[in-house]
């Protein structure tokens, strides 16, 4: 996981209070998880900004915005053998890539 996905799903979670589907208790608990490295970190590096360039050029069937590719490449850098996402774009990505996606919809 990187920090970029970390601030979506913050991002994601400040969307939720604002629409009052989720608890601040909530929201906070999911931040602290979410601090407490439970997950292993790979950082955007110059590199990994290289492989997102190469993924948006490589796979013209699926538009991907800019951040996908980096979550994308983030993945792949990392030998990654799945990817988490509701975007369905994204997950074709993952798809095409050879990741296997979840939650599978």
């Amino acid at each position: 996981m990187s920090d970029l996905a970390v601030t979506e799903i913050i991002s994601a979670l400040a969307v939720r209070l604002r629409q009052g589907s989720l608890a601040r208790e909530a929201a906070r608990l999911l931040q602290h998880a979410l601090d407490e490295g439970m997950y292993h970190r790979v950082e955007l590096t110059r590199d990994v900004h290289r492989r997102a360039e190469h993924l948006l050029l490589s796979l013209p069937e699926t538009p991907l915005r800019a951040a996908d590719a980096l979550h994308l490449a983030l993945a792949t850098s990392a030998r990654a053998a799945s990817l988490a996402s509701f975007d369905a774009r994204l997950a074709a990505a993952a798809r095409a890539v050879g990741l296997a996606v979840y939650p599978v919809c």
